[in-house]
């Protein structure tokens, strides 16, 4: 049996290139110290001796990690899963490593805000559409590391998000200009992580409204647990049992729109010939649908956030307060259309009082 090779260092690159150790770790660090020709030479005697160099024994030197940590509270989301999956070719292309935290219940996160274990092991934090309290968000801020809000506005921090409020007003007005003017709003609860996303699609809707000169009426707004098909029921049950039925559903979430779809038709109400019905975020599920919907990006805001957070490491002296924000665009499709006139019930429009 030959005897077991042992791991080429820093010197013998050296020793190849015909340069010092020091002159061969400035190169492989990507100092600009080093001259074009030096740097040509020590690189192919890596690639010839198969040397790599060691993340740990790297940051004794530049005291960084090469590692941007992440922190969820689910990966069971569409977004989640299409922002990551953009993120990791960015930090990649950047020769940096993605650590993920996933923190989905309240004993793991009183865990992770005690011990802050990206603390040392990371040189940024990039946090994804969580609902951090103000202890939380004050916590995170004794890391040392840039942390970089995601899919959610947090004042004088770095953030990355769209812009729901214009979403939900642009898909509002769609509904209105289609001659709607009782539009119900299902918004979700108990979806951690996405209440910001929550609050400001209803307040775009809201707007919509102020500005057509429709009052508020709290009857056409009302609230479902993702994923419960009876709470659902319910849900529309109640708007269906108004004086006054909406002739217009803007679900949250393209998810709540396709269940919201599944039990109208399953009472025999069609849509949109009796009622329109628009989502918000243009996942997978709409296009199976042929679902109306604001669509927004979780890929660019992926890639955005990555960048934003090589920046701030890259760049001390960086807008450390920045905001990035995205357009949502209106996705026009088969489940709304304009109001038929009244008296048109053998159309498909629903009796009124």
């Amino acid at each position: 049996m030959p005897p077991a090779q042992r791991h080429p260092t820093m010197a013998d690159v050296a020793e190849r290139a015909g340069v010092s150790t020091s002159t061969v770790s400035r190169t492989l660090r990507g100092l600009t110290t080093v001259s074009p020709e030096v740097r040509a030479r020590v690189e192919q005697a890596a690639r010839e001796l198969n040397f790599a160099v060691s993340r740990q024994a790297a940051s004794l030197v530049t005291g960084r990690t090469g590692t941007v940590a992440v922190l969820v509270p689910t990966l069971n989301a569409w977004f989640m899963g299409s922002a990551l999956s953009s993120l990791a070719p960015v930090l990649r292309e950047a020769d940096m490593e993605l650590t993920v935290y996933v923190i989905p219940d309240l004993a793991e996160r009183a865990a992770f805000f005690d011990r802050l274990p990206a603390r040392r092991n990371a040189d940024a934090l990039l946090v994804f559409s969580f609902d951090l309290t103000e202890k939380e968000t004050d916590r995170l801020d004794t890391l040392g590391m840039p942390v970089v809000h995601v899919s959610q506005h947090v004042d004088g921090r770095p953030s990355v998000y769209v812009d729901d409020v214009a979403g939900a007003l642009h898909g509002t007005r769609h509904l209105l200009n289609l001659g709607h003017r009782r539009i119900a709003f299902i918004k979700t609860v108990g979806a951690s992580g996405f209440s910001f996303s929550s609050n400001e699609r209803l307040v775009g809707y809201r707007q919509a409204l102020t500005e057509a000169g429709l009052p508020h009426d709290d009857d056409l707004v009302v609230a479902t647990p993702v994923g419960d098909r009876r709470a659902m029921a319910e849900a529309l049950g109640h708007l269906l049992s108004l004086r006054e039925p909406p002739t217009a559903v803007f679900a949250e979430q393209d998810e709540v729109a396709a269940t919201v779809i599944r039990t109208l038709r399953a009472t025999r109400i069609e849509v949109p010939e009796h009622i329109s019905v628009l989502g918000f975020d243009d996942q997978p599920v709409a296009d199976w649908f042929d679902l109306s919907t604001i669509a927004q990006s979780p890929s660019d805001i992926g890639r955005e956030a990555g960048r934003l957070a090589l920046q701030l490491i890259d760049d001390p002296d960086a807008d450390h307060q920045q905001h990035i924000v995205l357009p949502t665009h209106l996705i026009p499709r088969a489940t709304t259309a304009p109001l038929l006139p009244a008296g048109r019930a053998d159309a498909g429009e629903l009796p009124r009082a």
